[in-house]
């Protein structure tokens, strides 16, 4: 793996495989360097795998533990505070190594935009591939405060890379001239999954890339974030759309926008946890 530091020795629980055997490597981009209202996911990792040792390597949901599996946990990314460029060539660098090893990348931002890097590298290797979105914010601006490269625009410059193919679920804020754009340019299901089973069953033999913006989650639920966006959906209801993915070909997902700093309860950095556990127990 390229330009990754792993100064903590500590890991994401249950995910203490070598690189050579593992189907699955996790790694971290921390960069927020876009974030239009609060920062700080770039601490997101380091939270989420502190914290992890407070949960279970077992889910009761799947009946499969973590232990069991071989997950490769990289450490963080060594990524430049402030350049959004450099960040992405550096996130796509070490995606193109992962998936060069037929391997799948599971990313923890960060702000949404290191998605960006991700899919830059997944497109090269699949022309066909297809984005999944869990998310409260379209992010189909195609500028934000004359910025072409901002979390409020990923999903908009991941389209523009694939050429459509993009299914949003949760979506729950945007512009009017979001609303109006996504309606001619992608599949969008506002404020719940209800649709979900429907795109699983059109996208089945196809590649996929999962990208899950944590704020998809109610507040009240999820309030360590950046841009928390009332009237989202259940923990219940998200873990069971995340099930519900086992049936795609997923060649490389993330799960983005924890700001730990902001819920010192620490309930939202465990709430990440559990996610992305269901997800790697989901995919592997």
């Amino acid at each position: 793996m390229p330009r990754i530091k792993n100064n903590d020795p500590s890991v994401f629980i249950g995910c203490e495989s070598n690189y050579g055997e593992a189907k699955v490597v996790m790694f971290g981009a921390p960069f927020d360097g876009t974030s239009s209202y609060r920062p700080g996911s770039r601490f997101a990792g380091s939270a989420i795998r502190n914290e992890s040792y407070g949960i279970e390597t077992y889910s009761p949901y799947l009946e499969k533990d973590l232990a069991d599996f071989p997950v490769f946990d990289a450490g963080e990314l060594d990524l430049p505070i402030g350049n959004a460029c450099e960040a992405l060539e550096r996130i796509e660098e070490a995606v193109s190594e992962i998936i060069s090893d037929s391997k799948i990348p599971l990313m923890i931002g960060g702000e949404h935009l290191v998605t960006l890097g991700s899919v830059r590298a997944l497109a090269k290797k699949y022309p066909d591939l297809n984005i999944v979105h869990f998310d409260a914010h379209s992010d189909l601006r195609d500028d934000y405060l004359g910025e072409k490269l901002s979390h409020a625009t990923i999903i908009r410059r991941c389209h523009e890379l694939i050429k459509g193919n993009v299914y949003q679920f949760g979506i729950r804020s945007m512009t009017k001239e979001e609303d109006l754009w996504a309606r001619e340019n992608v599949v969008q299901r506002k404020y719940d999954f209800k649709t979900l089973d429907e795109t699983i069953s059109r996208l089945r033999g196809k590649p996929v890339y999962l990208t899950i913006d944590l704020d998809v989650l109610d507040p009240s639920i999820f309030p360590g974030t950046g841009t928390p966006e009332p009237g989202g959906v259940s923990f219940a209801d998200l873990i069971s759309a995340i099930h519900r993915t086992v049936d795609l070909d997923m060649v490389g997902c993330d799960v983005n926008e924890l700001a730990p700093h902001y819920d010192n309860s620490g309930v939202s950095t465990i709430v990440a946890c559990k996610v992305i556990r269901e997800l790697i127990l989901s995919i592997i």
